[in-house]
């Protein structure tokens, strides 16, 4: 009679290393694409509620305020679930801004009035404009379904974003 006792314990040890390595493997199947989507909205995101706690702060129309605010929850909600899928396809998230982005929450930070509210009006236009074209992308190309799918969920929410900004824009003028 043969002992299976060694085999059983390869097989719990291999196992076990299997799981200790699955977020590592989960990582490497996500597509670059994917990753680059997901890395780009959450820098995006973070911007956004930054610009928008801001905006609720210095801003000095009551349509800035209330937009700003606005982001600060709808994009605060999008990035808890995309750090939630992120997490779950074995991927990190950055916690802090690039210098880009930093650069840019750096300049409004020192404006005020309506200076400040122009800005921030113009620079949540382009944002939003880029946002739709980065998620709609996504939501039609990307690879992996759960990340395609909050692409094109938050899609509608940015085009509604991009609508309400756009008609703050028009109001200024």
């Amino acid at each position: 009679m043969k002992n299976y006792f060694p085999h059983l314990i390869l097989v719990a040890c291999l196992t076990a290393f299997g799981l200790a390595l699955s977020p590592v493997r989960a990582a490497d199947t996500v597509s670059t694409g994917d990753k680059s989507f997901v890395m780009k909205a959450a820098q995006g995101g973070m911007t956004e509620v930054q610009l928008g706690q801001l905006a609720a702060d210095k801003g000095s129309s009551q349509n800035v305020k209330d937009f700003g605010s606005k982001m600060v929850t709808d994009h605060g909600k999008a990035n808890d679930e995309l750090k939630s899928i992120a997490s779950s396809k074995g991927l990190t998230l950055p916690d802090k801004l690039d210098a880009k982005h930093q650069a840019k929450v750096d300049k409004m930070s020192g404006m005020s009035g309506s200076a400040f509210d122009k800005a921030y009006v113009d620079a949540m236009v382009a944002a939003h404009k880029q946002d739709n074209a980065l998620f709609a992308k996504e939501a039609s190309s990307g690879q992996d379904a759960e990340i395609k799918a909050f692409a094109a969920k938050t899609d509608e929410t940015v085009k509604m974003h991009l609508s309400m900004i756009q008609d703050i824009q028009s109001k200024m003028k």
